[in-house]
């Protein structure tokens, strides 16, 4: 009898199948875990953005520009590892 636990489309799935299904999740996991730890960085840098934006002269904003990147980064690698991560949860 089929696991009911799992979604349909994976209850016939090759051995093959199963183990890229398995890697597939594991990289999202790696990549949630790589945003979350930028999300932590974005936050310590945004203590001290507004004092850059506001003391820095002309465009030198180094710090406004780490953030900038660091939240792009939290964007772009959590929306992709949840995208690879679509499907049962991961159980430890």
């Amino acid at each position: 009898m089929a696991n009911s636990l799992l979604p349909p489309e994976e209850r016939n799935l090759t051995p093959d199948q199963v183990e890229a299904l398995d890697k597939r999740r594991e990289w999202g996991h790696t990549l949630l875990v790589i945003a979350g730890q930028f999300a932590v960085i974005a936050t310590v840098l945004l203590l001290w953005v507004g004092q850059d934006l506001t003391y820095s002269p002309g465009w030198v904003h180094p710090m406004a520009y780490y953030f900038i990147i660091a939240i792009t980064l939290v964007a772009v690698l959590g929306l992709t590892g949840l995208i690879l991560r679509s499907g049962t949860p991961r159980i430890d």
